[in-house]
């Protein structure tokens, strides 16, 4: 029975009931329901259900196959680390929109066409902006108002898309896409945006460090995860999208060297890290689509560890600023180890997640002649292990002592911290059950002597150059600053623009209704000369002058009607 249940719809309906549990039970009652849902994800076979037919449109509820069965596994594997880490937070308005915004992007990675993938789309975009706003401040409000509003625009586009797809294909399946027409272009467009595309990327700087502590957790595995999901199943070997992933991977290196904030450096690494899967789905062999899709999954788990290693300190300590921490490994040694852990799987070392998955996609291009990307993707993997492999920990935990003494962080926030450590080292060590579970069989050694050797040497480099750019202080020091993005186009250039054509469109306004006064007073000032006192038609005339003058011309009349 519950396998005819569509995956997600647990999270759904039992967020309903989440409000009415109090206090602890509530808390296992949430993690009740990803177990629930990973159980029913075991006893799905392949295939589809809940098939129906609107308009003349044939919609598919569920569609199951390998492709959305492994992420289907790593959200609930998500969802499971998430609740315990929040396992602390009585926020029933945030663990309620958790629950939903959960299912619902489990909801979307199972959906077969495209209005299904709509309506879950849209639904985890209207439950997510309560994370953000679960931070409880001015900033967070702001920037959880302009998140919503993008996320909308890409609800938008999709459905547009959608619609004109149905008009050139006559069909909403949601299968491979292209770019080859109108529809295929708005739809990458709408997936681009909650992929975080380069100039439509800076929704997620903006708004995931604002969140809650836990909340940024959630965001950090699904939103984004949920678009790599529909690239590989719509534009799986789109070349447009190498180019895409390749800028996406180096330019955000820059602005993560520079930002102070470490939950805003982890958003950058986060958009790096997309660029890999955006680019391996690009390429779009067996290998890639294979490489993209594992580096998706333990993605959502390095990024979930860094960003609970970091949210912690924020418990503890209540700043996230690089300028105002370290020192914290004396009283906070678990969190620090952690993090150190998560930092060596999203630098690639050997032995941790980031180096099987990542390499993945590095050898897919190499294989297939793209050769300047794959040079880039590597200038890209040294970047990561600069900003996210030494300068969180760096600066969190070990650089300039802040004096800040704090407490360990809390026993179900290092639980979670433990049980994703280990998911992170598991699959560095023994990747064959994550190869089990990718879409294509997988033909891949990762520990090469050629591999292992060229990433050492690599990280290598990148330690000593970290190393001589902090002893020589040409390394951006962390001071309290702003970064400037491409959001300082729409928030700080856009309003100015706005106001400046305001206000010579005021003028303007100003201008014509005086010049038309004008003409209204000159208008009047004439006519008075007519009708004041004095006027030519306020004269009066005698009935004889009048008399006289209609017989003229009744005269005058007589005379041409007897001429003719």
């Amino acid at each position: 029975m519950i396998g005819e249940i569509p995956p997600g719809l647990i999270f759904i309906v039992g967020a309903l009931l989440a409000p009415l549990i109090k206090g602890n039970l509530r808390s296992v009652y949430a993690l009740a329901l990803p177990l629930l849902g990973m159980w029913q994800l075991t006893m799905l076979e392949p295939g589809t259900f809940g098939v129906m037919s609107v308009f003349g449109l044939e919609l598919t509820h569920v569609r199951i196959d390998k492709l959305s069965l492994v992420f289907g596994y790593i959200f609930h594997i998500a969802a499971i680390i998430g609740i315990i880490f929040a396992w602390h937070n009585d926020d029933k308005v945030e663990q309620v929109s958790s629950l939903i915004y959960m299912g619902a992007a489990i909801g979307a990675v199972f959906a077969g066409d495209l209005i299904t993938l709509f309506i879950y789309w849209e639904l985890t975009a209207i439950a997510s902006v309560f994370l953000i706003w679960a931070g409880r401040s001015e900033r967070a409000y702001r920037a959880g108002y302009r998140y919503f509003l993008i996320q909308i625009l890409s609800g938008v586009l999709l459905v547009a898309g959608a619609v004109l797809r149905a008009s050139e294909t006559g069909s909403v399946a949601f299968d491979n896409i292209g770019i080859d027409s109108p529809g295929g272009i708005l739809i990458l467009l709408a997936f681009g945006i909650k992929c975080a595309f380069p100039f439509l990327h800076n929704w997620l700087q903006d708004a995931y460090p604002e969140a809650s502590i836990t909340g940024t957790v959630f965001l950090s595995a699904f939103t984004t995860k949920l678009a790599v999901y529909a690239l590989a199943r719509g534009y799986a070997g789109t070349e447009l999208l190498i180019w895409i992933g390749v800028i996406m991977a180096v330019f955000t290196i820059f602005y993560a060297v520079i930002e102070n904030d470490l939950r805003r450096v982890l958003a950058y690494s986060l958009n790096n890290q997309l660029g890999f899967m955006v680019a391996g789905i690009g390429i779009g062999t067996t290998l890639a689509i294979n490489g993209a899709v594992s580096h998706a999954f333990a993605s959502i788990l390095y990024k979930a560890l860094l960003f609970m290693s970091v949210g912690a300190v924020l418990y503890r300590t209540g700043t996230a600023k690089g300028s105002e921490l370290g020192g914290l490994y004396k009283t906070m040694p678990w969190t620090a180890g952690f993090c150190i852990a998560g930092s060596a799987s999203i630098s690639a070392f050997p032995l941790f997640s980031g180096f099987v998955t990542k390499s993945m996609i590095l050898a897919s291009a190499a294989e297939e002649g793209y050769l300047l990307p794959f040079l880039v993707m590597l200038l890209a993997s040294a970047g990561v292990f600069l900003h996210s492999g030494i300068k969180i920990p760096f600066f969190a935990f070990f650089a300039h002592d802040s004096g800040k003494r704090p407490k360990e962080a809390p026993a179900n926030m290092l639980l979670a911290m433990g049980i994703t450590a280990f998911f992170c080292i598991g699959i560095g060590v023994y990747p064959a059950p994550l190869f089990a579970l990718l879409p294509f069989p997988v033909d891949y050694v990762p520990y090469t002597t050629s591999h292992v050797v060229t990433t050492l040497q690599l990280l290598l480099f990148s330690a000593l150059a970290f190393a001589t750019l902090q002893r020589t202080g040409l390394y951006p020091p962390e001071l309290r600053s702003t970064v400037l993005d491409f959001d300082f186009s729409y928030r700080w250039i856009a309003p100015r623009v706005i106001a400046w054509c305001m206000n010579i469109g005021g003028r303007a306004w100003t201008a014509l209704v005086k010049f038309l006064l004008k003409i209204l007073g000159g208008t009047i000032t004439l006519a008075a000369r007519f009708h004041d006192e004095e006027g030519v038609l306020a004269r009066t005339h005698s009935i004889g002058a009048s008399a006289g003058v209609i017989l003229a011309l009744l005269l005058v009349f007589l005379v041409v009607v007897l001429a003719g």
